[in-house]
């Protein structure tokens, strides 16, 4: 699950990085109102941490222009602003959560969490469809109680896929799940993954089928 970390202070950016994939969030980090926008037009993340005092503007507008929009994508505030009227402005303003600085990261996580399992949103410890469960804590791939280790990235497809079970998942929605903002990506990649899932898949007997719809992305079915 991918996650967008607004916040100029670098150090404290690269922390949060830190302690969010020990917690197994992969998570992109941007430093400025700029980047954050462009960063949001390129990747559709699972959820947004977003400091406030960014250099060149103000953390809330970016809020206010994603409610505008109507896009219900999560945002958990953090900041140094802990006054009554900023905390009551934020949430106003449209985040999730409103978390002040010093802050433990136990408790960033753990709110995080909250917002992820709210109706409508992403998380769940594991997913099921068929005769296979995943773990999304162990990332181990279950069928018919038999345990599997996929590789990451073919995990990466597997997890959003079976979120969005019976869905059709945009191409470019799996390759941010997997890629984020790492750069050039190759034309084919999203397909090498997926055709690689279908062979594990296979392999272990999973009564799963990935349609590709063609043009537009893929969907997760049980085999019938």
């Amino acid at each position: 699950m991918r996650l967008l970390i607004v916040e100029d202070n670098v150090e404290l950016s690269r922390l949060l990085a830190s302690g969010l994939m020990a917690a197994g969030y992969e998570s992109d980090i941007v430093n400025s109102v700029a980047e954050a926008r462009d960063a949001l037009r390129s990747v559709s993340y699972a959820a947004m941490i977003l400091d406030l005092g960014l250099p060149d503007g103000d953390g809330l507008s970016v809020l206010s222009e994603l409610r505008r929009k109507n896009d219900p994508l999560p945002v958990l505030v953090l900041t140094a602003r802990n006054g009554l009227q900023d905390r009551v402005n934020g949430l106003r303003s449209g985040a999730d959560d409103y978390l002040a600085k010093p802050f433990a990261l136990e408790e960033l996580v753990a709110r995080l969490e909250a917002i992820l399992r709210r109706p409508g949103q992403l998380l769940g410890s594991s997913l099921k469809l068929a005769n296979l469960v995943y773990d999304t804590e162990s990332k181990q791939v279950f069928v018919d109680g038999s345990p599997y280790v996929f590789s990451a990235r073919e995990t990466s497809v597997l997890e959003i896929l079976l979120r969005r079970q019976g869905r059709v998942v945009p191409k470019k929605n799996v390759e941010d799940h997997i890629f984020g903002l790492s750069g050039e990506v190759a034309s084919n990649a999203v397909e090498v993954y997926v055709s690689r899932l279908r062979k594990l898949l296979t392999e272990h007997h999973a009564r799963i089928i990935i349609h590709t719809i063609r043009g537009v992305g893929y969907l997760m079915a049980e085999e019938k």
